[in-house]
């Protein structure tokens, strides 16, 4: 179930993108949200340029213009906190909030970096979702959203779930179907697939007619060919992270597949 929703954002388009997506699933889930953002030890406060939750939510035609911002919580059931964090080090200020707040789904925008850039650089998003071990919605640069900014309509009927046998996709799934069941989305919307020859053993929920499709090539290539080909709205992984030097220095199998995903992808960690 989800009480708590947190969006860390750095103010940019493609903020925008996931913030409209991190307050439609607060407004289905009637969950709180919390609207995050860092800023270097010294700097000016940031507050007009949070995501403007009001303005939103009157572009859907789920509130007046000149509501006034208390209104948010009565109308709609959704209580909004904007949170500034002074720390010299995005992804620590992040992270220490995080564990000390434990929210349920965290929403991210990823900038999808590769090769020497991301090496160099990192990715701020993978880290923080990588290190805390939350349920995290990646909004990928390539990614089409199930959210439309424009009326906040979801569309939510196609998730492809690639399984393997390591991690166990057993506690991911669950984790899963606690948190597409608040949003109306059926089990029968989840398309399970495996990569290889043989499959993982699942056990679907009562009612569940799961079916794990196989297919071969190469992994991350493989499941994103067949997130296109399927049209999904959202892909849906197990992970357990790094695994050793050459996930450290390339990624693991999720944060490639997120940087180059045709839609959202929901990392489910195993452990």
């Amino acid at each position: 179930m989800i009480r708590t929703i947190a969006h860390p954002t750095d103010f940019s388009q493609a903020g925008e993108r996931a913030f409209a997506h991190a307050l439609r699933l607060a407004l289905d889930t009637r969950s709180g949200l919390c609207l995050m953002h860092v800023k270097e030890t010294g700097e000016e406060d940031s507050w007009s340029s949070f995501p403007h939750v009001r303005e939103m939510l009157a572009r859907w035609g789920l509130m007046g213009e000149h509501e006034p911002q208390a209104q948010i919580e009565a109308k709609l059931g959704v209580r909004v906190t904007k949170v500034e964090i002074a720390h010299d080090d995005p992804t620590r200020g992040l992270f220490e909030f995080i564990l000390t707040h434990r929210p349920d789904l965290m929403v991210l925008a990823t900038h999808g970096r590769d090769g020497l850039q991301r090496y160099l650089r990192g990715s701020v998003s993978e880290e923080i979702a990588r290190r805390t071990q939350v349920p995290t919605l990646f909004i990928g640069p390539e990614a089409q959203g199930f959210v439309d900014e424009a009326s906040g309509e979801m569309r939510l009927t196609r998730v492809l779930v690639p399984v393997a046998h390591e991690p166990s996709p057993r506690r991911a799934l669950t984790v899963l179907a606690d948190l597409l069941g608040p949003l109306g989305v059926p089990p029968s919307a989840l398309q399970l697939l495996h990569v290889g020859d043989a499959p993982p053993e699942i056990t679907p929920p009562a009612g569940a007619d799961w079916v794990v499709e196989l297919t071969t090539g190469p992994v991350v290539e493989t499941i994103l060919d067949q997130a296109a080909q399927r049209l999904a709205d959202l892909i849906a992984m197990p992970t357990a992270g790094h695994q050793g030097v050459l996930d450290a220095l390339k990624g693991s199998t999720t944060e490639r597949v997120v940087r180059h995903a045709p839609c959202p992808l929901l990392a489910l960690h195993a452990a």
